[in-house]
């Protein structure tokens, strides 16, 4: 029985401990459980994000998983502002050129590539599940100019669809590429330096928040038709000018779908 009495504080903190590791504040679905999700909706959480990616090549000095890793971060944030919304998984699979023979980013080794019907087939299904399990406000959060163009047509196709209802679709247009591109132009960067693809914008963007996913080493200007996959001059980016690029990002696209989201229910 003393033994017992010993071990009951340390029980107790363990108990605490596991409590508050596993409190349900995420926004993320994925680190959630259906009966939290569940309560989530119940209690006004009838927004849902879906960011939407790829797996591309982006230079010599960046990872794959650059999109990815930026759309998931900037809608957690977005999420969080708007203080009713979750957020669904990455789409990590998007149109980045046709397979065989390549063409695009399929030219680069490690790039993943589905047909444009395809990613818009699993925009739609992901937007009914989401509508079937009761969330009000779907947002395509696109952060791959190739993926725009299937956000726009699902959300007209469904808003159509479901007019008599209260749910709609959200394509968040103005989130990407943003107002970053012309305000690091305005920090007197040239157009060229600045790029076009996983240049300024993206290496600053990382530089801030996980410098890890750059080969700093391999920081160097990228033309079109090089060889190295990528546009602009990786090696003018700055932290400083990431946190700015992403604030002005999750800004808009906190802006966007707020006044959508009033539009619909005035």
């Amino acid at each position: 029985m003393n033994n017992i009495l010993r071990k009951a504080p340390l029980l107790l903190g363990f108990v605490l401990t596991v409590s508050m590791a596993q409190s349900p504040h995420s926004v993320f679905i994925e680190e959630l459980t259906w009966v939290e999700v569940r309560d989530a909706i119940d209690q006004g959480k009838t927004t849902i994000i879906v960011p939407t990616g790829g797996t591309e090549q982006n230079g010599p000095h960046m990872v794959l998983g650059k999109h990815n890793y930026l759309v998931n971060y900037k809608a957690g944030e977005i999420a969080n502002q708007l203080g009713d919304a979750l957020v669904a998984p990455v789409v990590a699979y998007v149109p980045e050129g046709d397979i065989d023979p390549p063409t695009s980013h399929m030219r680069f080794a490690g790039t993943i590539s589905i047909p444009e019907d395809v990613f818009a087939d699993i925009l739609e299904f992901s937007a009914r599940s989401f509508k079937q399990h009761g969330f009000l406000d779907i947002a395509f959060l696109g952060d791959s100019g190739g993926n725009q163009a299937a956000q726009k047509i699902i959300a007209e196709k469904l808003n159509e669809e479901w007019t008599e209802t209260k749910v709609r679709v959200h394509h968040i247009s103005d989130f990407y590429p943003g107002r970053g591109d012309d305000w690091v132009i305005n920090q007197n960067i040239s157009a060229e330096d600045v790029g076009g693809h996983a240049g300024t914008h993206d290496t600053s963007s990382l530089l801030y928040l996980n410098p890890s996913m750059l080969r700093l080493d391999q920081m160097k200007l990228g033309r079109p038709g090089d060889g190295q996959g990528h546009t602009g001059n990786p090696a003018v980016s700055t932290p400083e000018f990431g946190e700015r690029i992403l604030k002005m990002q999750i800004e808009d696209a906190v802006d966007q779908i707020t006044k959508e989201r009033l539009a619909i229910r005035q």
